[in-house]
């Protein structure tokens, strides 16, 4: 069976918005496998001028590599559905997502789903999730898939890595989500009990 791999690049007006973070995960993957050799994914992107776009990388273990551009919509995500998944695992970003779309299928009139593994908080469907306890803003210490906005801000120090339990959430003021398409997003006006549906 053959692995396909992606990226999803945040382009604005043909430039691709925190590229470093996207080769060093990409070479990673590779890396995984043993494979050494790399594109450089800079030389690949070639997006429309103007306007914002999501740059879908895709490539596999023989290295080809295929890049799709496509304007960007934002997915309004104002609720979350707590869904058990403990034996998922999506530690590399597939391009075949049937297990998650399996899990967002379940999310009965909520925005999306948020994880849990074994008790703790993982992400959502599309992206990594943070939470304001009044003073720093947490991540889940082990997230389903290390992103690159989460490892960004990680680096920065404006993040701080935690095991967060689903009965720690009442410890809380606020929830947002990040990816590399809508950074770091607060889901403003709600008290975390309204967000978890």
């Amino acid at each position: 069976m053959k692995i396909e791999f992606l990226e999803t690049i945040k382009v604005v007006d043909g430039l691709a918005s925190n590229l470093e973070y996207h080769q060093r995960r990409y070479e990673a993957v590779l890396n995984s496998y043993g494979i050494k050799q790399f594109a450089e994914l800079s030389t690949l992107i070639d997006a429309p001028k103007e306007g914002l776009y999501r740059c879908r990388l895709v490539y596999d273990l023989k290295g080809n590599i295929a890049c799709s551009y496509h304007p960007y919509v934002k997915r309004k995500i104002a609720s979350l559905k707590l869904i058990t998944a403990d034996k998922l695992e999506y530690s590399k970003k597939y391009a075949d997502r049937e297990a998650l779309d399996a899990l967002f299928a379940k999310r009965s009139g909520c925005d999306d789903v948020l994880i849990v593994k074994n008790g703790l908080l993982y992400d959502t469907t599309i992206a990594n999730i943070a939470l304001f306890d009044g003073k720093k803003w947490v991540t889940p210490k082990k997230p389903l898939l290390t992103g690159t906005t989460r490892e960004r801000l990680l680096e920065s120090g404006f993040l701080t890595p935690k095991d967060i339990s689903v009965s720690d959430l009442k410890e809380y003021t606020q929830i947002a989500v990040m990816n590399a398409m809508i950074d770091f997003d607060i889901i403003a006006d709600k008290k975390i009990e309204e967000i978890i549906c």
